[in-house]
């Protein structure tokens, strides 16, 4: 078996929060990784996991209320800024997550991706070799106010000089 990377780090948790406060509009945030990536050392960003917290307006503000009734709340997480929510199919997609509530009290969520469901990477995780994250979220039309924290379980790895190119060339043609 051909190993493609080899840690420099234990794994740790990135983790940025995302307050959206417009319904029906894209929401966004990213997460600098210019300390993780170096093009120079073929550093890359391997990421395990990715977890979604959902919350309310505040920390204890409870999150059907935010959604002020049957409604919802989605976030994407990608390595290249779209600009807003894409189709799972797009290689910049890391994962999603979605939050649905209904006034009959069922709360459901679902994380629609896992990394590396699309891209090169090895069994343990996605490769970003890209300097930021981006983060989109969206809430329905009648919401008022939702918070969503994004946790990003990752390592440093560094990457063969081919894997590292192969996986910039893909990144950049999934830019396109």
């Amino acid at each position: 078996m051909i190993k493609m990377a080899t840690k420099k780090t234990s794994m740790f948790t990135l983790t940025e929060r995302l307050t959206i406060t417009a319904a029906g509009t894209d929401t966004f945030a990213t997460i600098d990784l210019g300390s993780y990536v170096d093009v120079g050392d073929r550093q890359a960003l391997q990421i395990y996991s990715v977890d979604y917290v959902f919350e309310g307006a505040t920390p204890s503000g409870s999150v059907p209320a935010s959604l002020g009734g049957t409604g919802f709340v989605q976030c994407q997480l990608t390595d290249l800024n779209r600009g807003g929510l894409v189709f799972s199919n797009d290689r910049a997609l890391v994962s999603g997550a979605q939050l649905h509530y209904d006034t009959d009290g069922f709360l459901t969520k679902d994380v629609d991706l896992f990394p590396d469901n699309f891209g090169k990477g090895s069994d343990d995780g996605r490769y970003v070799v890209n300097d930021q994250l981006y983060i989109t979220g969206r809430m329905s039309a009648h919401a008022t106010n939702c918070n969503i924290t994004v946790r990003v379980n990752a390592s440093i790895v560094t990457l063969g000089a081919k894997d590292f190119m192969a996986i910039a060339i893909q990144s950049t043609a999934a830019d396109n």
